[in-house]
């Protein structure tokens, strides 16, 4: 090409899912992973690869001059979605983007971590690197940055200059209206006709989106990202994130609203939410509410969780030095969480120096001094408990002799904002970390080698994404995992546990949309959720979710007219689904008058009624469509659990169609017809709910004449009802999108 960008092979046939046009794996990408990934296997570099490739192929074509793409990166909390980007920059990198931005962190510490952690794995500082990348942190808006950038990017429009000396602009810049808007007027300044940019928001869920939604306004730092996006002809804009939710609520015609997805796997050695919270936890501590230090409960002294906590942390630290220091045992952590007080940080910071200067005055005294025998015998029973975690754990006696190198070699940092700004830590400064902190240590905050974890705190407001993101002693840590505890309040853990099955059904969903390649657009917004837990904040919604749980209960939709379209598509459906079955007269309404006689058949495959029927039937009442897709997540996940599932399906009056009222919404004031009583007692007609299997899913198919004021309004109109026993229950949220309705 003689405007110097990088030929990309055209679109082949065999593409994967959703793919724009065909990636070109480099050496900059294969390099970065060889380095980053050098004592894993080949096989996990290609996955990383092959992952990164996926997601930038569903990017917006580099060859062309405009176009956009927005795109929701799924990993886990910990497992490495900086690898994944970091490697999606340099394919970008071999397949001619000029321009990388990351929107990295709300705060200067969380920018800081990210552009440190950019600048070493893409070796900008090394002479190599310096010739491939050229790095600007919050860039301002002047002569000077427009210059350089606009030499910059004049290099990969001159064919003399070989691909591998064009570097690429890589731009760090917070999460903050300010500091974006100066990146908006510089790249406004800017020529960037035909200049591929590739725009990564790092925590995307986090201050990105229209906090103003519901006011009909717009947020700043979700104005200044669009304004970002306009500033770029030809962007992609990847969205990563380990707790979706957000980012998946909003307006699917938003502008952040994500139009494809990629969900990430862990690495080897990744330990998350299914491997703790799941079984017998026998990694998982309760902390009791009498332990725990409130205004109701002021506590004058250490809570013994505190102290066993801090006891197994010191003898996995020492542990950890008779192993010997070596990059796999770079160091050791632990974390301690109490609230978002400092207050209450500074507590925990007394308590825990005390403990320290305490504990190291008693062991120094003589053996056979009591006090020391007491704290020694408490160590000696938590190097039990640890040695029913961890293999090969050396024997308490050679643990023990490195104790007192243990405090010596341990740091007590408070990490929060009370002295101006929050500190930054130097890991390289100790072997041993003790973090006392709240929410600085939250989202996007990495603890090395944390293996004791300490949360005196509930849920919250109980945000699923909020609750995850406190899990920072997730991660890549199976080498040590036997060293690591949770102490949990009781509130908490409950969260924690289900989340996990939030995230897993989420994630298997999101997956499917992935494997079929289709838009995001399309997926139906239904999830599990547990009733203590919300989605996400309230604020970025439009379109409020609904909660549901079918257990011993009737569904139908409750808006029965429809577009004549709609109710004819609904009678070809119903009419075919029937001509299919072997339909008898239920002997219980033999000799009822027609419109209490039903025609039923047992012992059904319910994954074929749903193919059949409920998938292909169409209902239009928002609440009603919430509602079905909800009651569909139940009856998937049941038949993933039983495949042989069966169903009854009745035929209601088949005989004689039914005459319903409706309101100026064309929504139905009761489909059933009620029970009959006899004048001597008990009922001649049990009413139309009666007909069902209590244990077994059940479908109703109805036939109403709809009238409105008495006038008639839609004859022979198909309405379905189904039954879900108790067994089958399942919490889920469900939100309609109105767009998906076209």
């Amino acid at each position: 090409m003689t405007d110097g960008r990088a030929t990309i092979t055209p679109i082949p046939p065999a593409l994967p899912p959703g793919a724009n046009w065909e990636v070109f794996t480099g050496e900059e990408a294969r390099d970065l992973v060889a380095r980053k990934l050098a004592h894993e296997s080949e096989e996990a570099r290609e996955a990383v690869l092959n992952s990164a490739a996926s997601i930038l192929s569903k990017s917006a074509n580099p060859q062309a001059d405009t176009g956009s793409e927005t795109g929701l990166v799924v990993g886990y909390v910990q497992s490495g979605k900086t690898l994944s980007f970091t490697t999606v920059m340099a394919l970008a990198r071999d397949n001619g983007f000029q321009i990388v931005i990351v929107v990295a962190g709300i705060s200067k510490l969380l920018l800081k971590q990210s552009t440190d952690r950019l600048r070493k794995d893409l070796q900008i500082d090394e002479i190599e690197g310096s010739l491939q990348w050229r790095l600007y942190t919050n860039p301002l808006d002047n002569e000077t940055s427009r210059r350089h950038i606009q030499q910059t990017l004049g290099e990969w429009s001159d064919p003399a200059v070989p691909q591998s000396e064009r570097a690429t602009i890589l731009i760090t810049v917070m999460k903050n209206h300010r500091w974006l808007r100066t990146l908006v007027g510089l790249l406004r300044h800017l020529d960037l006709t035909g200049v591929p940019t590739l725009i990564i928001d790092d925590e995307a869920d986090q201050a990105s989106l229209n906090t103003l939604v519901n006011q009909q306004r717009q947020s700043t730092t979700y104005q200044r990202l669009l304004e970002l996006r306009d500033a770029v002809p030809n962007h992609t804009f990847l969205q990563y994130t380990a707790t979706p939710q957000a980012p998946l609520l909003i307006n699917i015609i938003d502008a952040l609203s994500p139009g494809f997805v990629e969900v990430l796997e862990p690495g080897t050695g990744y330990v998350g939410g299914q491997l703790f919270f799941q079984g017998n936890m026998p990694l998982v501590r309760v902390i009791d509410p009498q332990d725990i230090s409130t205004d109701d409960n002021p506590l004058t002294d250490p809570p013994e969780p505190l102290r066993e906590a801090l006891r197994i942390f010191l003898l996995g630290v020492a542990a950890g030095l008779l192993e010997g220091r070596s990059a796999r045992n770079a160091r050791r952590s632990m974390l301690v969480h109490p609230s978002q007080r400092t207050d209450s940080h500074a507590e925990y910071w007394r308590w825990i120096s005390d403990m320290f200067d305490d504990w190291q005055r008693i062991l120094d005294l003589p053996d056979g001094d009591p006090d020391k025998q007491d704290l020694v015998d408490e160590f000696r029973q938590s190097h039990a408990e640890l040695d029913g975690t961890v293999d090969h754990l050396p024997s308490f006696e050679n643990v023990s002799l490195q104790l007192r190198r243990a405090f010596r070699l341990t740091k007590i940092e408070q990490v929060n904002a009370r002295g101006g700004s929050t500190p930054e830590i130097d890991w390289s400064q100790s072997y041993g970390w003790i973090l006392v902190g709240g929410q600085a240590m939250d989202r996007g905050f990495t603890v090395e080698g944390l293996t004791v974890t300490y949360m005196p705190r509930g849920p919250g407001v109980g945000n699923a994404d909020t609750v995850q993101q406190r899990g920072r002693f997730f991660g890549y840590k199976q080498r040590y995992l036997g060293f690591c505890r949770v102490y949990l309040e009781q509130d908490a853990l409950n969260a924690f546990e289900e989340y996990v099955e939030h995230e897993n059904d989420m994630r298997r969903q999101l997956q499917e949309v992935q494997q079929r390649g289709g838009p995001l657009s399309d997926w139906k917004r239904a999830f599990v959720l547990s009733p203590a837990l919300s989605a996400c904040r309230r604020n970025i919604i439009e379109f409020d979710y609904v909660r549901g749980n079918y257990a011993d209960r009737w569904f139908y939709p409750s808006i029965a007219e429809a577009p004549d379209g709609v109710m004819n598509a609904n009678r070809l459906t119903t009419e075919a689904f029937v001509a299919g079955l072997a339909l008898e007269q239920d002997p219980n309404t033999a000799d009822r008058e027609p419109a209490q006689r039903h025609r039923v058949q047992r012992g059904l495959s319910l994954a074929q009624i749903v193919s059949d029927l409920i998938v292909p039937f169409r209902v239009t009442g928002a609440g009603d469509s919430r509602n079905l897709v909800g009651l569909m997540l139940q009856i998937s996940r049941a038949l993933e659990n039983n495949g042989d599932e069966h169903c009854t399906v009745y035929q209601v009056s088949p005989e004689f169609a039914r005459s319903r009222a409706i309101d100026a919404n064309g929504k139905i004031n009761e489909l059933f017809q009620g029970a009959t009583r006899l004048a001597s007692g008990g009922y001649s007609y049990p009413g139309d709910t009666a007909f069902r299997d209590d244990e077994t899913v059940t479908v109703q198919l109805h036939r109403l004449n709809l009238r409105r004021n008495d006038e008639p309004v839609a004859d022979d109109v198909p309405v379905i009802a189904i039954w879900i026993p108790r067994r089958l229950e399942l919490d889920w949220v469900s939100q309609h999108q109105p767009h998906q309705d076209a």
